[in-house]
């Protein structure tokens, strides 16, 4: 079996009696941002005299960017804005979660910092009433880097029973899955399921619909309390798009995305002008589908493994190969929405929308 942290093995007994303490009327606000890597989240917390109502009611903060991939250290102060509150599933109300954007010394945005440039666009667009879902795949691995409930030598039985599967010998890890779940409720987070993946320990968690920039922001702060919830049991979550080469299926983050005339009766030929669109600016979307410009999708990307190859664009009804899936009812109905199944776990959900805004909605190119 995979090893776990030791801190997860500390009495959480003990933990328990500190956590129902009452706190006198004060506050626990954790500020949470993506750092410098794009990837990484980083969290501080502070106390408020009261509960805030509203994001209005928390204070900006700053941090050292020198120690998170974001400043050198002769100017390393960064601004904290909040931007989305959330309850705290950890240490519970009144105490509150807030995904906050990054801006430098000149409170300009952080490169990471694609909210700000997402929001602009999603402003823009709003009159399309712009619906996204996305489905987020993970790997659960010990402290080691080995996949977790993996042999410590050789490898689990080949992929087949394991999607969706139950019983201790198909699926590794549920507590993780089911307390993120519960977490995710709590918060606020607009999650609507999970499963088991074709891998073994490996999952997915779908948020959505959320309109526009929401998407972003709930995902963001849905991946931050997976890892919050790994830390507890002694695990890691992964969103390598390929954490084990061979036979093995990569870890996509699927995005289904709708507009008001995709959901109208005969939406069908919105859908199909926006996947024409898509099809044009493959190569730009592939690279704004990673955080590496690409290179991490091309592990996954291989026309293997229910993907499609990262140099070719296609499209088909109820095909998981495809690089646009028409979900099977949806091309019954002739109305919905499409799934983009070219973005990696590991993406930027802002750059992501963003990108699919822009092309099916903000193209020059008519009808």
């Amino acid at each position: 079996m995979a090893s776990v942290s030791s801190s997860s093995l500390l009495n959480k007994a003990v933990r328990q009696q500190y956590m129902g303490l009452c706190q006198g009327g004060k506050c626990q606000v954790t500020y949470i941002w993506v750092d410098g890597t794009g990837e990484g989240l980083r969290n501080k917390t502070r106390t408020l005299d009261s509960e805030p109502t509203c994001i209005e009611e928390i204070p900006e903060w700053n941090f050292d960017g020198s120690s998170t991939y974001q400043a050198e250290g002769s100017n390393s102060d960064m601004y904290l804005i909040p931007v989305r509150m959330f309850r705290d599933p950890f240490t519970l109300d009144p105490n509150k979660l807030v995904l906050c954007e990054v801006l430098k010394y000149n409170r300009l945005p952080a490169e990471t910092n694609h909210r700000h440039s997402c929001n602009q666009v999603m402003q823009q667009v709003k009159e399309h009433c712009l619906w996204f879902g996305m489905e987020q795949e993970y790997t659960l691995l010990g402290v080691d880097g080995h996949p977790f409930s993996w042999p410590s030598k050789g490898f689990p039985a080949p992929q087949g029973p394991y999607y969706c599967g139950v019983g201790a010998n198909h699926a590794y890890g549920r507590d993780v899955v089911e307390c993120h779940y519960k977490a995710c409720l709590y918060a606020g987070i607009q999650i609507c399921g999970t499963n088991a993946e074709v891998m073994p320990s490996q999952w997915e968690f779908q948020v959505g619909p959320c309109k526009g920039i929401e998407m972003g922001d709930h995902l963001w702060v849905a991946r931050f309390l997976l890892h919050r919830v790994c830390e507890d049991f002694g695990v890691v979550a992964t969103l390598d798009p390929k954490p084990i080469t061979g036979n093995w299926n990569g870890a996509g983050c699927h995005t289904n995305v709708s507009t008001q005339q995709m959901r109208e009766e005969e939406g069908l030929k919105y859908i199909e002008l926006a996947i024409e669109k898509l099809g044009k600016k493959h190569k730009q979307h592939i690279e704004v589908y990673d955080p590496r410009g690409g290179t991490d999708n091309m592990r996954r990307l291989t026309g293997l493994h229910e993907t499609s190859s990262i140099n070719d664009f296609s499209a088909g009804v109820a095909n998981r190969g495809a690089s646009i899936r028409i979900p099977r009812q949806v091309g019954k109905d002739k109305r919905g929405y499409f799934e983009d199944r070219r973005p990696a776990a590991n993406c930027d959900p802002y750059t992501v929308t963003m990108a699919i805004a822009q092309t099916c909605l903000l193209d020059p190119t008519e009808e």
